[in-house]
């Protein structure tokens, strides 16, 4: 099986120059999964890269802010990525913080139908009368297959579970594997960035600052000049709604910068809730020296 190499992290944790020295050590290139960093227009506020060192990058700023991007667009255009690649006999490493994307790579974009609000109601109400324990008992009569393939701490997971083998009468494992794609040919080695949060709060700020200096006013302004509406995926930047109202005469630098802050801590929480829950089979790394969590990253690569 070839290699592919998975490297996930909140924002700010380092990822994509920790891509760059391993991509030199093990000969391989660099796949972008991070959903905001696909847009041309917004280098800056998106964390781009600035340096490649001389390192083949791809789907990184190659679509218009005028377009939205789905995760299914994403996972097509990946899977062609990673044969173009291994082809070469190189190594794809996909680097990024958007959780989604590594999932379904990873399992499949499973084409579920739609459970109403109503009808996950009526699960939510019946695990708050069982509780989780007794909860997962009834989910694996219900659908055996989910047995020692799910926590019975995992509520969400739990109910998403029950939900779906309940309201289509097949498993959610069926319909994952009806709609399985080519990653069965692959080793992912998955390692996930698990940095202290105080550490990435430090950093956020120190990098929005270099973000104004290296130019996010203008980036900001270009793109409120576009008016580009609201239902479009790039809007949700960060930072960028922030610096475009004080633009727009309604807020001041110090206030943008601060909200900006603000929302960024609240993303890295989200973030870090759903890659703890989602990504247990992964391996951490938490190293603060970086020569330290490049040796210890590359290690594990090349013993796995």
């Amino acid at each position: 099986m070839k290699k592919v190499i998975l490297l996930a992290g909140p924002t700010a944790s380092g990822k994509s120059d920790l891509a760059i020295y391993l991509a030199k050590k093990i000969n391989g290139e660099v796949i972008n999964a991070d959903s905001m960093q696909v847009f041309k227009e917004i280098k800056i506020l998106s964390a781009r890269p600035n340096n490649y060192n001389g390192i083949k990058h791809h789907l990184y700023g190659f679509l218009s802010v005028k377009r939205n991007f789905s995760t299914g667009e994403w996972l097509k255009l990946v899977e062609k990525k990673i044969i173009q690649i291994t082809k070469k006999k190189k190594i794809p490493i996909i680097v990024g913080g958007t959780g989604l994307y590594f999932k379904s790579l990873i399992d499949g974009l499973a084409k579920i139908p739609d459970v109403t609000h109503v009808q996950r109601q009526k699960i939510v109400r019946l695990y708050n009368k069982l509780g989780n324990k007794n909860f997962y008992k009834k989910l694996v009569e219900l659908d055996p297959k989910c047995k020692n393939k799910i926590s019975f701490n995992d509520k969400q997971r739990m109910i998403r579970f029950y939900e779906v083998k309940f309201y289509t009468k097949k498993s959610i494992f069926l319909w994952q594997k009806e709609n399985q794609h080519n990653s069965n040919d692959y080793h992912f080695i998955k390692i996930f960035l698990n940095l202290p949060r105080p550490f990435l709060l430090k950093k956020i700020n120190k990098r929005f600052s270099q973000m104004i200096d290296d130019g996010a006013l203008k980036e900001a302004q270009k793109f409120n000049n576009l008016r580009i509406r609201s239902q479009f995926t790039a809007n949700n930047i960060l930072g960028l709604k922030e610096l475009i109202s004080h633009l727009n005469g309604k807020s001041s630098i110090d206030y943008a910068f601060e909200r900006s802050i603000i929302r960024t801590r609240q993303y890295i929480k989200r973030q870090m809730t759903w890659f703890r829950g989602q990504m247990k089979d992964w391996k951490d790394f938490s190293d603060l020296k970086k020569s330290d969590l490049r040796k210890k990253v590359l290690n594990f690569i090349r013993t796995t």
